[in-house]
C-alpha cells in the first residue's frame, strides 16, 4: 500500500492524524468526459477505458455503471490483480485480471507517471483513462459514476439513467449522507491506530446502518421506488461487508445479515441483472486479507464466511425492480 511522491514510489502505509484517525487523501484527478463535445474530453466510444479492481468498494461504483448502462461496447475495461504487493495494485496472472493490453503497464503507478511524471499521491482505482491523449481524465469514483451515468447516453446499449431529474438532489444527499459514517467509515474503523479512533468511528457505521435499515423497511430503494447511484454507494460496502469487514476491520457489532431489510435489500440487488456480473467474491478476500498486511501480516485468506447471495428476498412487498428511462437522445 505504497504512494508516489514527486514521481517517486515509496512504500508507506496511510498516516493517522494526532488522534489515531485514518485521514483518506482527496483524489487528484477530476477532469470530466462532456456529452456535449465541449472541452478537452468529448464523450466517444472506444476513446476512454476504465482500470478497476474487483475488490475495491470505489471502484466497483464505476464497473457497475458500466455494465448497468450496456457500455462495455463504449468504454474498454482492464481488471488488476486483487494482490496488492510493495508496489501497489498490478497487472498480473491472477484468474480474472490483467494484463494492461492497451499500455502494457506492469503497474498502475505506471499510467500516473504517464499522466503526470512528478505525480505526488495515491494510486488508486478507479481510473478513467484517455487512450487518444493518453492520460488519466478523472480517478474519483462518484464522479466517474456520474459520468458514465449521464455522459455516454448516446453509446449506451441499456436506455436507462440511475440519476432521474425528479431524485437528482435526494440522491445526491443520499450519498454525501453514506459516505463519511459507511462508506468511508468502515476504513476509519479498519485502518484506525487509537483504540478512541476505532470506537467512535464503529458507533457512528452502525448508527447509519441502524438508520438505513429504517428507510428500507418502508421502500424498496434507498430513494424511493427506483434504483439510483446511492444505491450503487451503499452496495459495495454492503457486498463486503460480511465478508471481510465484519473480521478484517473489526466492524464487529452486527452483520448486514442481522439486519432484516439491509439483508434482503443486498439480495435484492446483487439478483439484480448487472450486479453479480460485477461482483467477485474471491477478488474482494484474497485482496483484503493479502494485501492489507498491516493489519493481517500473516496474509492468511479464511475459507469462510459462506455468504449465500443467491437466497430469495422479500423485497417485491415494496413494489416491483424498477430503473428509470433514460432522458431522450440521441444515438451516434
Amino acid at each position: 500500500m505504497g504512494l508516489l511522491v514527486d514521481g517517486e514510489w515509496r512504500t508507506d502505509w496511510y498516516a493517522p492524524d494526532e488522534a489515531g484517525r485514518f485521514v483518506r487523501p482527496r483524489t487528484r484527478f477530476h477532469d470530466q468526459v462532456s456529452a456535449s463535445g465541449e472541452g478537452r474530453f468529448p464523450a466517444e466510444a472506444g476513446r476512454y477505458h476504465l482500470y478497476v479492481s474487483y475488490a475495491c468498494p470505489w471502484a466497483s461504483r464505476a464497473l457497475l455503471m458500466r455494465k448497468l448502462k450496456g457500455l462495455e461496447g463504449a468504454v474498454g475495461l482492464t481488471v488488476v490483480d486483487p494482490r496488492m504487493g510493495r508496489n501497489g495494485w498490478g497487472f498480473g496472472g491472477y484468474p480474472r485480471s490483467g494484463p494492461d493490453k492497451l499500455n502494457g503497464s506492469r503497474y498502475l503507478s505506471e499510467l500516473y507517471l504517464k499522466a503526470d511524471p512528478h505525480y505526488s499521491g495515491r494510486v488508486t482505482v478507479p481510473v478513467l483513462w484517455d487512450a487518444r491523449e493518453h492520460t488519466i481524465v478523472n480517478n474519483e469514483s462518484r464522479e466517474l459514476m456520474r459520468m458514465l451515468d449521464t455522459e455516454f447516453d448516446a453509446f449506451a446499449e441499456h436506455p436507462v439513467t440511475l440519476y432521474p431529474e425528479e431524485l437528482r438532489e435526494q440522491v445526491d444527499e443520499t450519498i454525501d449522507a453514506l459516505y463519511e459514517p459507511v462508506n468511508n467509515g468502515v476504513y476509519k474503523a479498519g485502518f484506525a491506530n487509537s483504540q478512541g479512533a476505532y470506537e467512535l468511528a464503529v458507533r457512528e457505521l452502525f448508527t447509519a446502518l441502524h438508520h438505513w435499515e429504517r428507510v428500507l423497511d418502508r421502500q424498496r430503494y434507498l430513494c424511493g421506488d427506483v434504483l439510483t447511484e446511492a444505491d450503487l454507494c451503499l452496495y459495495g460496502t454492503l457486498v463486503r461487508f460480511d465478508l471481510v469487514y465484519y473480521s478484517h476491520f473489526k466492524c464487529n457489532l452486527a452483520r448486514v445479515q442481522d439486519f432484516p431489510n439491509l439483508w434482503n435489500y443486498l439480495l435484492d440487488l446483487y439478483q439484480t441483472p448487472g450486479f453479480a456480473e460485477s461482483t467477485n467474491v474471491e477478488h474482494i478476500k484474497v485482496h483484503y486479507y493479502w494485501s492489507q498486511d498491516a493489519i493481517n501480516p500473516s496474509r492468511i485468506v479464511p475459507v469462510g464466511p459462506q455468504v449465500e447471495l443467491l437466497t430469495a428476498h422479500n423485497r417485491d412487498r415494496l413494489g416491483p425492480r424498477r430503473l428509470a428511462p433514460a432522458p431522450g437522445i440521441t444515438r451516434h
